[in-house]
């Protein structure tokens, strides 16, 4: 006996060639629902949400720690076919047929569509992400409803990319300065300094880091500046945070001779792949970190760090720029049924937290 129920998808229509979405987007899509023979339904709905989530354990000894949290940006749910008897809240929808009918609960043999449309908010939220202990998660889940019978759920991910790059602790055009020098001991006699400047904090994906060193090789043995682009991954849960690192590109510039003073300047490519950072998930941090040191033989090596913002590559979008002073973003916009796409109300949102600072765990001294 085949069951009345055959399939259940849930897809959306792409937007551009790249298939991402940014605020003020429509998404629009299609449940479509596959019977055998004549079924009798309780509800069918589609729901679309955003939201981050954390998740890792530890091992104390023989116990298992397990760690969580989530964070939620927005949830909108839209029904095709509801239950009588259901009592949530009015906001959820009722989706209509392009004629304004309302669907019929009873479905008959075959294949039925049921087209669908949502507006993404226009409030700030990070991006589509995932990494070893967290991801952001944009989905479409549609979920059918029979009596005496387990729900039947479909889910569909979009890939979010904000149309405002934001970042709440960094002025993204300061510039970056910093000076170290160590004495050599044991097989390396004299000293090695570096004076290392960036012309600014912020960039962008294919963008090129210009750094400007002056070196100073006082010591009795031959030096190579090196360079390292890598990412930091951090995920906070329950006042712990877990902490992920990758080496992205390295370069190695040319030896120094002892007793010799070079002004170098290299240019680091960022690649045009490279996943941006995010500041503006509470429980998700996604930083990137620029190594500048000397690789000195028989000793350890001279180092700088620069923190850099990496932001996506421009775009043309028919949404609102980046948000300022004069022209913040508009509140969030809610989903819809069967109606026009609604305009958003001028009152600008209260923007998420930003992440917790390290200093909030105790990982560095005050």
């Amino acid at each position: 006996c085949r069951p009345p129920c055959k399939s259940l998808k849930v897809t959306h229509n792409p937007i551009n060639e790249t298939d991402t979405f940014s605020n003020g987007d429509s998404v629009s899509g299609q449940v479509t629902l596959e019977v055998a023979k004549d079924c009798q339904i309780s509800s069918l709905s589609v729901k679309f949400k955003g939201k981050a989530r954390v998740l890792w354990s530890e091992r104390h000894g023989n116990t298992t720690v397990v760690y969580h949290s989530k964070e939620k940006y927005f949830t909108f749910k839209n029904y095709f076919i509801r239950d009588k008897k259901a009592t949530d809240d009015d906001a959820e929808a009722l989706i209509t047929t392009e004629t304004g009918e309302y669907y019929s609960n009873v479905v008959a043999p075959g294949c039925h569509v049921y087209p669908f449309t949502f507006q993404i908010p226009y409030q700030i939220m990070p991006p589509s992400f995932k990494g070893a202990d967290g991801k952001i998660v944009y989905s479409l889940e549609a979920r059918l409803s029979r009596s005496m019978r387990i729900d039947q759920k479909d889910l569909t991910k979009i890939n979010f990319v904000p149309n405002a790059n934001w970042s709440p602790e960094h002025n993204l055009r300061e510039p970056q300065h910093e000076s170290k020098e160590k004495k050599m001991n044991l097989f390396t006699s004299g000293s090695v300094s570096m004076d290392v400047s960036l012309e600014k904090t912020g960039f962008c994906q294919g963008e090129g880091i210009s750094v400007l060193a002056c070196i100073q090789n006082n010591s009795s043995r031959e030096i190579k500046p090196k360079y390292c682009l890598y990412r930091k991954h951090s995920f906070f849960a329950e006042g712990k945070r877990r902490v992920h690192t990758k080496d992205l590109l390295k370069e190695v510039g040319n030896p120094i001779p002892p007793s010799a003073s070079e002004k170098v300047t290299r240019v680091i490519t960022i690649p045009q792949d490279i996943e941006p950072s995010i500041f503006n998930c509470s429980i998700i941090k996604a930083e990137h970190r620029l190594r500048v040191y000397l690789d000195v033989k028989y000793a350890s090596d001279p180092e700088i760090k620069f923190p850099i913002v990496i932001l996506r590559a421009p775009t043309v979008s028919a949404a609102p720029p980046f948000p300022t002073a004069s022209a913040p973003y508009p509140a969030a916009a809610f989903g819809f049924g069967n109606t026009a796409l609604p305009q958003p109300p001028p009152a600008p949102p209260n923007p998420f937290d930003p992440a917790p600072s390290y200093g909030t765990y105790n990982l560095y001294p005050p």
